[in-house]
């Protein structure tokens, strides 16, 4: 094999997977690239929480002689990606960012880690998050938080921020998110990655630190929505050790992306920008422009009435800091301190709730799933911001902004909804802008299909951080 790319010029999953394919490109040479980017560029970013060289090494050598062979397992062969570090790995240390979990090295791998492996993925290493996947930055971890290439003093979204960070610096081809409350769909956002955050129960949760049960949602994070399409692919399916895993026919996720929009109804949330959560105005812009160019694409677009996002907000903070609690109490009784502040002053406050607010909580999200249903019908998806707009500074957050203002992101995770996050734009500044497409319960293939044929559409995917280049 000959190495066809050069220093600077990553490819995607799909442009490697191809290369890989007809032996114009070594697996063993794209893994030394990385590794080298990674040597270079991650004093920066922090995106890495441990480098797994000699094993990425190793298992790119693997790779390589069997697709030599003619042992090609299929399109992740020789891909090399990181795991956001809730992920266990056999013999690997997982941390979640935490002093709690300095030294936890897991005996078996999560379900999703065992599936990358097997579909022959090359492991860089583990990703920085924010601790335990909820709050941060912190500064007060272990190791310090990842930083956002487009902008190192600007926050890269949490709290797949590692991951987030990793994939547009070009430092690994792919990653693995988690979504609670927004964890993938931030970090996306805030640094014009690809994120997916996957139907409730399509990806299995077996061996993921967990952080709320009723809301956790394991999904896959790259540079385009292709390339999530083929993680995606290797990640979902059903898994008797997740409880909530669901037994749904896994369609060809690649195979349905689309070209155009014909026919395709959209609806947009109007007035969640405009009412409760005003969004910036380059970021109402950005979004304007994207729905412009469905149209151009064939799509029909009509103002969805979803519930007001102040009806979400109530029940997805109770559920998702009560279950967080119920992980930790024990622990946080014995190893307060060993928690970082923003963990602690997050997570406290919900030793405070009774179980009436829970199963107000509980009730309260079924009802929203009903309401949402009814609101969906006659779309095929709806469309809305990321974020509020283009990404935040790291010093001086706001530990109690999740409480002053709903959240655009939670919703999806309350009622368990497919949620294809992508890059609408970039400020006056160069900074990124992320938007949402949400589609029905195991929906998908249609999230992505209509998030693909807009990024092809756009010219966002030519554009990557000055450092990355």
């Amino acid at each position: 094999m000959n190495d066809a790319t050069e220093v600077g010029q990553v490819p995607t999953i799909a442009e490697a997977s191809r290369l890989i394919e007809t032996k114009a490109l070594s697996p063993v040479e794209l893994t030394d690239l990385l590794l080298k980017r990674i040597e270079k560029l991650d004093p920066k970013l922090n995106s890495f929480l441990l480098v797994t060289e000699k094993l990425a090494r190793k298992a790119a050598k693997k790779a390589e002689a069997e697709i030599m062979a003619g042992r090609r397992r299929g399109p992740l062969h020789g891909i090399p990606i990181g795991l956001k570090d809730i992920y266990s790995t056999k013999g690997i240390r997982t941390t979640a960012h935490s002093r709690v979990l300095e030294d936890h090295v897991p005996k078996e791998d999560a379900t999703v880690t065992a599936k990358l492996a097997k579909a022959g993925t090359v492991l860089l290493g583990k990703l920085a998050t924010h601790e335990f996947a909820i709050g941060g930055p912190s500064f007060d971890t272990p190791w310090p938080p990842a930083r956002n290439p487009w902008n190192t003093d600007l926050s890269p979204g949490g709290s797949s921020s590692g991951s987030g960070a990793a994939i547009a610096a070009g430092l690994v081809l792919g990653a693995t998110g988690s979504d609670t409350g927004g964890s993938i769909r931030s970090p996306s956002a805030f640094c014009a990655v690809a994120g997916m955050k996957p139907s409730y129960g399509l990806v299995s949760r077996y061996g993921i630190l967990p952080l709320a049960f009723t809301l956790d949602h394991a999904g896959p994070m790259a540079w385009t929505v292709e390339d999530c399409a083929i993680l995606l692919q290797a990640m979902a399916g059903h898994d008797k050790r997740d409880a909530a895993s669901a037994k749904v026919k896994i369609p060809d996720y690649r195979a349905a992306l689309r070209r155009d929009l014909k026919g395709v109804r959209i609806g947009y949330i109007r007035h969640w920008h405009d009412g409760e959560y005003p969004v910036e105005p380059e970021m109402k812009a950005a979004i304007e422009a994207a729905l412009d160019t469905m149209r151009g694409l064939g799509a029909e677009i009509r103002d969805a009435p979803m519930p007001a996002l102040s009806d979400f907000a109530p029940a997805g903070r109770v559920i998702i800091l009560s279950e967080t609690f119920a992980v930790h109490a024990r622990t946080m009784q014995t190893r307060y301190k060993d928690y970082g502040e923003r963990f602690r002053s997050n997570v406290t406050p919900a030793a405070l709730f009774s179980a009436n607010d829970y199963v107000q909580a509980m009730r309260s999200r079924q009802q929203l799933i009903e309401r949402t249903r009814a609101a969906m019908a006659g779309f095929d998806v709806m469309i809305s911001a990321a974020a509020v707009g283009a990404p935040t500074k790291m010093e001086g957050f706001d530990r109690d902004a999740a409480f002053k203002r709903p959240s655009i992101t939670m919703p999806f995770n309350l009622t368990g909804l497919p949620v294809m996050t992508v890059c609408c734009g970039f400020t006056a500044s160069g900074l990124p802008l992320g938007m949402q497409v949400v589609g029905h319960p195991f929906g998908d293939a249609a999230a992505m299909g209509v998030a693909h044929a807009y990024e092809r559409a756009t010219s966002w995917r030519a554009k990557r951080p000055a450092m990355a280049r």
